[in-house]
């Protein structure tokens, strides 16, 4: 059963650690919301963050091509390497989840949409979107808790 591609990550992801990773968004907007001078600079580091897939894709590529090429050394043990990693990698096309992702997950990597949402209430607490409609920013982040108070 296929999930759909923005959610089959933290559908995969243990619930306790997808709340943690929310957590850990939540202080750090709350930081910044106390200290706006500094928002730019973490707009700049969220554009150098490697998402889960990324980092799946950069380590699985350098497995097989090192396996690969021990195969080419001869050593035919080495492709079972490579073998083991495609299927890993297809799992994770068909299902979103894979034998690492948890591992990586715990690691704190988070989900393209989990980085793209800070980044919005980044913008938001910055007034990018300062005279644009209120509902229309409003989904924008329709997982974020807000009281008149700030972000919580």
């Amino acid at each position: 059963m296929t999930v759909e591609t923005t959610r089959r990550v933290s559908s995969n992801t243990d619930q306790q650690v997808n709340e943690r990773l929310r957590r850990e968004m939540l202080q750090r907007l709350y930081y910044y919301q106390h200290h706006p001078m500094e928002i730019e600079a973490r707009l700049q580091e969220l554009d150098r963050e490697w998402d889960i897939e990324r980092i799946l894709e950069g380590c699985a590529s350098g497995m097989v091509l090192g396996s690969a090429f021990a195969g080419l050394l001869r050593r035919r043990g080495s492709l079972l390497l490579t073998a083991a990693v495609g299927g890993f990698l297809l799992q994770h096309a068909l299902q979103g989840w894979c034998p690492p992702l948890p591992i990586l997950r715990r690691l704190g990597f988070r989900t393209a949409p989990e980085i793209e949402t800070e980044r919005y209430a980044l913008m938001i607490l910055r007034g990018d979107f300062e005279g644009m409609d209120s509902e229309r920013v409003e989904s924008v982040l329709p997982r974020i808790e807000r009281t008149p108070g700030g972000l919580h």
